[in-house]
């Protein structure tokens, strides 16, 4: 005879056990709601890209052959000599100075592990506004130099800072610490086996970081290369302000300058299938190689002490790009702010400081919520629906600004086009532009773009989160929901922060779509910055960009801190230090 199990009640209160045990079945079986709003949000964020694709067959006349016989070969060109020269720097760059702070021992390494990092809060076309002062003609490196040598203007030849190299310089400076936290990440986790002995197979440091890490680092060589390639698609800020024209410069110049929707949505579909390419690359490159550890016993990663000349060589291998990507172009604002700065620095600016804050702000909590909720769902009901959603959603960070700006603008307009014909016929009363015309397509934009960065943060938040927790809140009584706000969310709570930073410090920091979608008379410091870098104004610019610049380095700081003590086994006891051969 068969037998039905009951739900135990041992341990509850004779009169309220039946019925707590049932609440906790239930509590085991909801959950759908957050996989309903899982899939309503990848919905409504893939709806911009799925505006821009649409577009490609639509009839542009005669605006696209006319772009594909002038200016398109140049956008291909300029472009793919980008990608190019930032796939082939950043790796260089942030995989050599994340194993010399992982790995070795040397003057103003632990400055360095942090301090690497601090290019990121630099937007590119900030460091292109600092760059072009301190090198162009009238700037102090080529004043020192005619002072020094006797020299006049057409007796010596220097670069051209305004140009693609220089570009691509810019670019490699400012994006490198994508590649170096990830491998930072990467080394922090290998296997100090594997180092050992390739050491007694007669490997010195440099030969075991050539045959053994750096091969194993290499999904997250790729993957950071990736990130970087993907914002060097998205930048517009540096290569408008060099006169470089790209895929990005073409779509907003066929948007705002042209007014053809058309022919900026297919130049958008046209980056946009570049983004993917890289992607696929990405992905294509590690085959089905593998790279997990096959033992769980970790020790304390060993301490390659670098002393006399190599020391001084690690040290200037560390402290070059941080120089050229943070601290001169940190200085060189600095000095311009305080010498000149914004002629409108009070209440105008005010209202700018306000404006940036408030949008990053709101962007940032909205993000943490729907990432938070997101993530939760996949967790109390995994399976297809809810995987596919969030990993559409994360999808939404390797999309450029332009791209993004142009596939929200195409479905709103409608809407807001729609809306108002149907009140003028049903009540005679014009709505105007409700959502276009309003911050909530510029914040709508935002979250499309940056939402995959608050995802990916709390995901690795919460999967540090036991089961049991779970079990324990659900057996007393407790639902999903429930679960979630009085157990989950605490204990992820320095999660959510990180979180909220990494989206505000991204908000601050956006152009593309900020320029084309603010309402009017809306601006922030981002387009103050770019408007006054355009006209020559390069002093005033410095304040605003300062103030960007500024808010960006807490956050990064922590990021830092919490890679380098994600490493298991730092409990443990400390290796002497070994001599690097």
């Amino acid at each position: 005879m068969s037998q039905t199990q009951q739900p135990s009640t041992i341990g509850m209160p004779p009169s309220a056990g039946p019925a707590r045990a049932w609440r906790a079945m239930r509590a085991v079986g909801g959950g759908r709601g957050f996989v309903w709003l899982s899939l309503a949000v990848a919905t409504l964020f893939v709806l911009p890209v799925i505006a821009v694709v649409v577009n490609i067959f639509a009839p542009s006349g005669g605006a696209w052959s006319h772009l594909a016989a002038t200016v398109l070969p140049r956008y291909i060109a300029n472009t793919l000599w980008l990608v190019l020269g930032v796939g082939l720097g950043v790796p260089v760059i942030g995989a050599g100075t994340a194993w010399l702070v992982t790995m070795c021992r040397f003057p103003g390494r632990r400055i360095f592990e942090w301090a690497l990092i601090l290019p990121l809060a630099v937007p590119a076309y900030v460091m292109a506004y600092t760059y072009t002062d301190f090198l162009q003609f009238t700037g102090p490196v080529q004043g020192l130099l005619r002072e020094l040598m006797g020299w006049s203007a057409g007796d010596y030849s220097f670069p051209e800072i305004r140009s693609l190299g220089g570009a691509v310089v810019m670019l490699i400076f400012v994006l490198y610490p994508y590649t170096y936290l990830l491998c930072r990440a990467a080394f922090l986790e290998q296997s100090v086996c594997a180092l050992e002995v390739s050491r007694t197979l007669g490997c010195s440091a440099f030969g075991s970081f050539l045959r053994v890490a750096l091969p194993l680092a290499r999904p997250a060589i790729a993957a950071g290369t990736a990130l970087a390639l993907m914002e060097t698609l998205a930048d517009y800020g540096t290569v408008s302000f060099f006169g470089v024209p790209t895929f990005t410069t073409g779509v907003i110049k066929a948007w705002i300058g042209l007014g053809d929707r058309v022919a900026a949505a297919q130049l958008a579909s046209a980056l946009l299938s570049l983004v993917f390419l890289v992607l696929v690359l990405e992905r294509w490159s590690r085959g089905r190689a593998r790279y997990h550890h096959t033992s769980m016993r970790y020790q304390r990663l060993p301490d390659y002490r670098l002393a006399g000349w190599r020391g001084a060589l690690a040290s200037l291998a560390c402290a070059t790009p941080l120089a050229i990507g943070f601290l001169l172009p940190a200085a060189i604002l600095l000095k311009m702010t305080l010498e000149a700065g914004d002629q409108q620095f009070g209440a105008r600016f005010f209202i700018l400081a306000v404006n940036s804050f408030s949008l990053a702000g709101l962007t940032a909590l909205l993000a943490a919520v729907l990432a938070c909720l997101m993530a939760y769902g996949a967790r109390v009901r995994p399976g297809r629906l809810t995987g596919l959603a969030n990993r559409t959603v994360a999808l939404g960070y390797a999309v450029p600004g332009a791209v993004v700006a142009v596939g929200t603008l195409l479905p709103l307009a409608f809407f807001d086009n729609a809306i108002d014909g149907f009140m003028r016929e049903t009540v005679g009363i014009s709505t105007g532009l409700i959502f276009t015309g309003t911050i909530f397509a510029l914040v709508y934009a935002y979250l499309v773009r940056f939402l995959a960065v608050s995802l990916n943060t709390i995901e690795a938040s919460l999967a540090k989160v036991r089961p049991s927790m779970d079990d324990a809140a659900r057996s007393l009584g407790q639902g999903p929901a429930g679960t979630l706000v009085r157990v989950h969310v605490p204990l992820m709570w320095a999660g959510l922060s990180t979180a909220c930073l990494l989206v505000f410090v991204d908000v601050m920091k956006e152009l593309p779509a900020t320029l084309v979608m603010r309402p009017f008379n809306f601006d922030t410091l981002a387009v103050r910055a770019f408007n006054l870098a355009s006209d020559e104004r390069l002093s005033e610019a410095a304040t605003a960009s300062l103030v960007i610049v500024a808010v960006g380095i807490l956050p990064l700081i922590l990021l830092s801190r919490t890679i380098a003590r994600a490493r298991p086994g730092l409990d443990l006891p400390k290796a002497a230090p070994a001599a690097a051969e």
